[in-house]
């Protein structure tokens, strides 16, 4: 009853807007995981607006995992939620990933393993980016030498992600 009431009234402060992600299609490991990889969506998969990145890791894996998507102008846009950094837990990362194509536009889906002074460095470009309300996406020299890639795949836009966010 306490907890109803504070959601009920002006008591606690909460986001009333929800993002809404989907999921795409599901590749199937089978096997001990070696290496980081994308699990969902799959290589040339078609994806909505926002979506639940997932993959797996192997579990001595300690670095920071991170989603960069390239699109058509070349440029790297590093994806985080409110935690910045993928979210890891035994074997298994997701983060929300988010496009704002055109309908059909390319991307690339592209998993770093950073370490913490690349992951330092992509959690203060979002943060830089968002204070400007510009997201102007890094150029490949200027991601982090401590970020190594470990996947890539390819996905398009179902729909028109132009304006979403």
């Amino acid at each position: 009853m306490v907890i109803y009431g504070s959601y009920s009234s002006d008591f606690v402060n909460y986001n009333t807007q929800i993002e809404q992600v989907s999921t795409g299609n599901k590749l199937k490991i089978t096997g001990p995981v070696n290496a980081v990889k994308v699990v969902s969506p799959i290589d040339k998969d078609s994806v909505d607006c926002r979506i639940l990145t997932m993959g797996v890791y192997p579990e001595s894996n300690d670095k920071d995992i991170w989603v960069l998507i390239r699109p058509t102008d070349d440029r790297y846009y590093p994806q985080s939620d409110h935690t910045n950094t993928s979210y890891k837990r035994e074997g298994e990362w997701q983060v929300v990933t988010r496009f704002g194509g055109d309908k059909g536009e390319a991307y690339d889906l592209i998993i770093y393993e950073a370490d913490a002074s690349a992951s330092a460095f992509f959690s203060a470009t979002i943060e830089k980016w968002k204070e400007e309300d510009n997201y102007p996406g890094l150029k490949l020299e200027e991601i982090p030498i401590g970020a190594k890639e470990a996947d890539r795949i390819k996905i398009y836009t179902r729909e028109n992600c132009r304006g979403v966010f």
